[in-house]
C-alpha cells in the first residue's frame, strides 16, 4: 500500500506552517514498505500529521489516500479493517483505556481480529512490566502506560506502524529494547514504520528523512 498526500494543510496551521516542510501544501507519497523519520520542534503538526495518515482528522485541505483512493471515501467499516489489519498507531497521548487493565487494553485489537503478530507477555517481561498486567491503566505511571501503548501496537497485524514521539517517557534502555523489538516485529510483518519525533534517530534506521 502506498499512501499519499496531496497538498494537505490542515486547517488549524493554516498560513502558520513552515514554507520549507517536505509534507504540508506538498506531494508526498509514503510506501508502506518503508522507514521514514519526520522531525520538527514541538506544535508543528506531528500529532496532527500522524492522525490524518491514521484518517482520524478531517480538519484539512487537500486529499489523504491510500492507494489511488481518497480515505473520506472509504465507508467506517473499511476504516476498521485497515485501522485492525494494516496500520498500527502508538499516539502521542497513547489513547489507552483507564478503567481496563494493560493486558485488556494490549489485547483490545485481537478481540476484533483474532490475529496476532507477537507474544504480549514475553514483551510485557522484557518491558518490565509482566507484574503489571491486571492492573488498570489509571493507576500505571506514564512511562508505564507508555510501554503498554507499544506493546499494544506490536502484536497486532500491520503492515505499517506510525509512532507519535512514542519514546518520551522511557529511559535509555528501555527505549533501546522498545526499538530492538520494533525492527524484529516490522522484519517479522515485512512492514514499514514512520517515527514523528523532536529529531533523535533514537536506534532505528531510516530509509528516508522529512521535516515537518
Amino acid at each position: 500500500m502506498h499512501i499519499h498526500l496531496k497538498n494537505v494543510i490542515p486547517k488549524p496551521i493554516a498560513g502558520l506552517y513552515d514554507p520549507q516542510t517536505f509534507i504540508w501544501g506538498k506531494e508526498l507519497s509514503l510506501d508502506t514498505s518503508k522507514r521514514y523519520k519526520v522531525f520538527a520542534p514541538s506544535g508543528k503538526g506531528k500529532s496532527t500529521f500522524v492522525s490524518l495518515i491514521y484518517g482520524i482528522r478531517d480538519d484539512y485541505e487537500g486529499q489523504v489516500c491510500y492507494d489511488s483512493r481518497s480515505i473520506d471515501t472509504f465507508s467506517d467499516e473499511e476504516m476498521s479493517l485497515i485501522r485492525q489489519q494494516k496500520i498500527s498507531v502508538i499516539f502521542q497521548d497513547l489513547k489507552l483505556f483507564p478503567h481496563l487493565t494493560a493486558r485488556e487494553n494490549i489485547l483490545a485489537n485481537r478481540y476484533l481480529t483474532d490475529e496476532a503478530s507477537g507474544d504480549y507477555e514475553v514483551l510485557a517481561q522484557k518491558f518490565g512490566i509482566a507484574s503489571l498486567l491486571d492492573k488498570e491503566a489509571a493507576l500505571l505511571s506514564y512511562g508505564e502506560k507508555q510501554r503498554v501503548a507499544i506493546i499494544r501496537a506490536l502484536v497486532q497485524p500491520f503492515d505499517f506502524l506510525l509512532m507519535d514521539e512514542p519514546f518520551s517517557h522511557l529511559d535509555e534502555n528501555n527505549i533501546k529494547i522498545a526499538c530492538e523489538e520494533i525492527e524484529k516485529v516490522c522484519l517479522e510483518n515485512d512492514a514499514g514504520l514512520l517515527i514523528c519525533s523532536l529529531g533523535y534517530d533514537y536506534f532505528l534506521k531510516y530509509d528516508e528523512e522529512l521535516r515537518l
